[in-house]
């Protein structure tokens, strides 16, 4: 006699059986990675293109902010962290771009310097302190 209701107690080959959905689950999850991937990687290329395009820009900067973000992950029981180094620079106009710059370049580079900001698009080609700037200070 079955005292828990309908479906209770009467085995797992009757009604619905969640393990069959397994693989169509299973293709929803690899076809969004997938897309992720492929969105990832069109989106790189075009960006590459648009800075390809785009005219190299020598131009009065200063710099306004510098900021860097730590990534940890873990790779074979060792931990790993990578660092990335931003620069915000501000033009004579007021407006402001932020570059992705590497270790080297960030360091070299200190909050209100004044000088010449090199780049093509989102690529930060070089900056050329001003160094008047300290010799008049």
């Amino acid at each position: 006699m079955d005292t828990m209701g309908p479906g209770f107690g009467s085995g797992f080959n009757q009604g619905f059986d969640f393990f069959s959905l397994f693989p169509i689950f299973f293709g929803i999850i690899f076809v969004i990675v997938i897309g992720v991937f492929i969105a990832n990687a069109v989106k790189g290329v075009n960006q590459w293109r648009k800075n390809e395009q785009s005219p190299e820009l020598s131009v009065p900067a200063m710099v306004v902010a510098k900021r860097d973000h730590v990534t940890s992950y873990r790779n074979n029981d060792h931990g790993r962290t990578r660092t990335t180094y931003y620069v915000t620079f501000e033009f004579n106009s007021g407006d402001r771009k932020e570059f992705n710059l590497t270790d080297q370049e960030y360091g070299m580079i200190a909050e209100n310097d004044v000088g010449i900001l090199t780049f093509k698009g989102t690529r930060f080609i070089g900056f050329e302190r001003n160094k008047e700037q300290y010799q008049n200070s």
